[in-house]
């Protein structure tokens, strides 16, 4: 088979638009994919270290996930650090509220009072707290009152004692709960005996083993037993409220075995551990008010009613208030930190990708000058190869 002879103008024609249909291919193919490097044939060095730098943007996408729910959970703890701020400043008005609301014993002996021919020792409580009053043998009812004034007046409460106006019988006017040790302790003053069954003996602010005297009378009992039952609804709330102080699975202030650790890179040698805190009731050592106090004969706390014992729950509030300050702080400075990683993260991702961008993706305005500069190009190089068959077109003139 013969081949077919060119003239070399007709050649070079030929190769020159092979050329630029090769250049269109490829600009357009860049105008395409908006790329100018889209495989390592393009540029190897360009093309793999884009690549590189692609993938770590993508790693560190995917950390801003994790990093973004672990923000949520921090503010979420701290909403739930600031919403039982505000209980724990309520029970401590009610606490507050239960101190200044008056215990009062007040009532008149049933008898005359009698002198004992012997020593005798009357023993009762004062807002839960022992005392007891010595009577001398033969003792007059001025001596007797004077005595257990005395007690009283130790125990900061001043003359809770005095006499009838037949002077006869021993009144008791107190600002305090008083209630006698035994029944002999009642009648030994002139007042009716309480009853020892289990169903009289309501221990108002001690562990007794007598009824009160039906001829005293205790007020402010059912107001403080109220107030001790609304503490305990509050420090329910409280617990009920970092229970539910949770994120995703994830709660950072209804224990301390739930840590939540933020990994900043794809090895982990970038990371920061939230340590979690126990913001519940029993976490902020809030004990609820039980039918005990702080001492094995005091029972009269599970309705309030005991001065110390209140006074200790008070105590207990500011140093609950306390850490709840101390914690949220922690919190906080956690959050910037996090919050401070989180924008940096996006920025290097923005950073990685502009580079990766500038190794590999096409100047499309550059682009689209060259493809139409193509076109022309193109268009000359097809009336170039007409010029030179112009002269083969020639000898076919005189053939015919």
């Amino acid at each position: 088979m013969s081949s077919i002879t060119l003239s070399a103008a007709t050649r070079q024609n030929l190769l020159t638009l092979q050329d630029t249909a090769q250049l269109t291919s490829t600009t357009q193919n860049r105008l395409a994919t908006g790329k100018k490097v889209n495989s390592a044939l393009d540029a190897p060095l360009n093309f793999f270290t884009a690549q590189s730098l692609t993938a770590r943007s993508g790693e560190i996408g995917g950390l801003l996930d994790g990093i973004s729910n672990s923000v949520q959970a921090i503010q979420a703890a701290n909403q739930g650090i600031t919403s039982i701020q505000k209980i724990v400043d309520q029970a401590k008005s009610v606490a507050n509220q239960a101190l200044s609301t008056q215990i009062t014993t007040t009532g008149k002996a049933t008898s005359d009072y009698s002198s004992s021919t012997a020593s005798t020792t009357v023993s009762f409580y004062i807002n839960g707290s022992s005392a007891s009053t010595t009577i001398n043998a033969s003792s007059s009812i001025s001596d007797v009152v004077k005595a257990l004034n005395n007690t009283t007046n130790s125990n900061n409460i001043g003359n809770a004692f005095s006499l009838d106006s037949t002077g006869k019988k021993i009144v008791v006017n107190a600002s305090a709960d008083i209630e006698f040790t035994t029944a002999a302790d009642q009648t030994a003053l002139g007042f009716a005996s309480g009853s020892t069954a289990s169903s009289a003996i309501t221990t108002y602010g001690s562990a007794t083993t007598i009824g009160q005297s039906s001829d005293l009378t205790v007020t402010g009992v059912s107001a403080r037993k109220s107030l001790a039952d609304q503490y305990n609804n509050l420090l329910n709330q409280i617990t009920q409220l970092a229970t539910d102080a949770s994120y995703n699975g994830t709660n950072l202030i209804a224990g301390k075995s739930n840590d939540m650790t933020i990994n900043f890179n794809t090895k982990g040698s970038s990371n920061l551990t939230v340590v979690s805190t126990d913001q519940t009731a029993a976490g902020l050592g809030l004990d609820p008010i039980t039918n005990k106090g702080n001492d094995s004969t005091t029972v009269g706390r599970g309705s309030f009613l005991l001065n110390d014992d209140i006074k200790d729950v008070i105590t207990n509030l500011s140093k609950a208030t306390d850490q709840l300050r101390s914690d949220a702080t922690t919190l906080g400075s956690n959050l910037s930190v996090v919050q401070n990683r989180q924008d940096f993260s996006k920025q290097l991702i923005n950073v990685l990708d502009t580079g990766a961008a500038n190794l590999t993706n096409a100047d499309l305005n550059e682009e689209a000058a060259n493809s139409q500069a193509l076109s022309t190009r193109q268009s000359l190089g097809i009336s170039a190869l007409s010029l030179a068959n112009q002269a083969q077109q020639s000898v076919l003139q005189l053939l015919r």
